[in-house]
């Protein structure tokens, strides 16, 4: 026998919701008209219309009995990240900024799945309202639209544990208090503080305050979308610093650092992943910046150099661009310091297999996720020892636990429908007329949220002139990977319609 599914607790979410985005609408808009650009106008229409949506939802929804099981969790987190950027793109197709409604899905799924690949050439050529908007879609899907509605829908009398372990998908979870409210709450807290930090760091080191606070908007997020044609190729080297670090903070476990802000390091020395996440990093680090100084080298006669100034300032450069680079490719954030497409093969091509990697996992970033490949690794450690001891009983710990089966089996489902979706929107890719190289590029791209690519879609390259269906499809790859899969395709299940 077949629950009855709570369509209308669906509808009431969704129009709780929207009225967020409603609020959210407002500051660009308010940008719009201090700034006075020409778009004031599609900005006024487009906050109404996403008003009247939001109601017309919670009319849909009205007297929906309070019960959000794990169909409508799952239903919910699925349909309001399409239901966002529907009417999220109303400012960009209203105003004309991009030509085509393909272009507006693509821009906007690409910011609020925080994949920050973009359409526009010419990003300084947007209005001031529009830059900021990109910047709040990655901001506001960053740590998740889900967990900001958990903290606010009880409000609205909705439980949000359903909606919370299905938007913070993954090996395991962690709350910080037993009121699952409050845990999204601590997080949105410390997310903000993180943001308001870079903000003012930026803006003292010499950036313009409105490209201060797209940029930390961006980076917190793990987004990635620049206010620049460069990105941050043209900005000074103390910005560049600050903006690496923060993306590796953004990439770490979110539970961690409020541990670490409330006075608790040990706790980080303690969880495996967050030593993973972090000597990887260190590891790319040391390899790509060793990389840079031998290519910084070639370009000049080692005789020739002045080894207490220009050496110095080789060896800072390798290790900015080397430390900058690991960071947004692992972080998934896609900030560029230097055109990567520039150096020699090996090295983009090790940049390139950094995006797969991701952060930790409770963390903004995209990607596989260092507590998955941590127990994949050591799963198949085990199963060599295994063979050579067949009757030893050996089980895969992480973080001092024993890992279950079932959990080394949603891992291994995981990447191979992480492989599959690779594979499968490659073809596509190529089939529209993209080459071979750039499509598994834009494929790996997409499904870990990273936004820049290789080829044409490198770090200063836009996806402008991508083919439409390839657009089309790269949207869905986007949602798939910020969802981590399991959360599309437990949509089509048929064991979560059972009862």
């Amino acid at each position: 026998m077949t629950r009855v599914f709570n369509s209308k607790i669906v509808f009431r979410t969704l129009g709780a919701l929207l009225g967020i985005e409603t609020l959210f609408m407002l500051v660009p808009t308010l940008t719009a008209y201090l700034y006075g650009n020409s778009d004031l106008g599609a900005w006024i229409v487009s906050t109404m219309l996403t008003f009247v949506g939001g109601l017309l939802f919670l009319l849909i929804g009205h007297g929906a009995q309070k019960r959000v099981g794990e169909r409508e969790g799952y239903v919910i987190v699925a349909s309001v990240w399409i239901v966002f950027s529907l009417f999220g793109m109303l400012p960009f197709w209203l105003s004309g900024a991009l030509p085509t409604l393909a272009d507006c899905w693509f821009e906007t799924m690409a910011g609020f799945t925080t994949t920050g690949a973009t359409v526009v050439s010419n990003v300084e050529g947007m209005s001031q309202s529009l830059l900021l908007w990109r910047a709040l879609m990655q901001w506001l899907g960053g740590l998740g639209i889900i967990v900001l509605s958990v903290a606010v829908l009880p409000m609205f009398g909705l439980g949000g544990m359903q909606l919370y372990s299905a938007e913070v998908t993954g090996v395991s979870y962690e709350k910080l208090s037993p009121r699952i409210a409050d845990t999204a709450k601590h997080m949105w807290v410390t997310y903000i503080l993180l943001t308001a930090a870079q903000t003012v760091l930026l803006y003292l080191e010499g950036m313009p305050h409105f490209d201060a606070i797209c940029h930390s908007l961006s980076t917190i997020s793990t987004g990635g979308f620049s206010t620049r044609n460069d990105s941050m190729i043209s900005y000074n080297a103390a910005i560049q610093w600050t903006t690496a670090v923060f993306m590796f903070l953004s990439g770490m476990n979110f539970t961690q650092l409020i541990y670490l802000f409330r006075g608790n390091p040990e706790r980080i020395f303690r969880d495996e992943e967050s030593r993973w996440y972090t000597g990887a990093i260190l590891i790319a680090t040391l390899v790509l910046s060793t990389g840079l100084f031998i290519h910084y080298g070639l370009e000049h006669d080692f005789r020739q150099l002045d080894f207490d100034r220009e050496m110095f300032g080789m060896v800072e450069r390798a290790l900015r661009k080397g430390f900058f680079m690991v960071c947004s490719a692992m972080t998934s954030t896609g900030f560029a310091a230097s055109d990567y497409m520039t150096w020699p093969h090996l090295l983009w091509v090790f940049v390139f297999f950094l995006m797969f990697t991701g952060g930790a996992s409770g963390s903004t970033a995209g990607g596989i996720k260092w507590v998955r490949i941590g127990i994949f690794a050591k799963s198949a450690m085990t199963e060599l020892k295994r063979r050579i001891h067949p009757n030893a009983v050996l089980p895969v710990r992480f973080n001092g636990r024993t890992v279950s089966e079932e959990t080394i089996s949603n891992v291994m489902a995981f990447l191979f429908f992480y492989i599959v979706i690779i594979i499968f929107a490659s073809l596509v890719f190529c089939a529209s007329g993209v080459q071979f190289d750039e499509a598994i590029g834009t494929a790996v791209s997409g499904i870990g949220n990273v936004g820049v690519s290789i080829g044409q879609f490198g770090p200063l390259g836009s996806y402008e002139f991508y083919p439409t269906a390839a657009k089309w499809t790269m949207t869905a790859v986007m949602l798939i990977g910020r969802l981590e899969i399991f959360t599309v395709l437990l949509l089509f299940s048929k064991a979560l319609w059972r009862k």
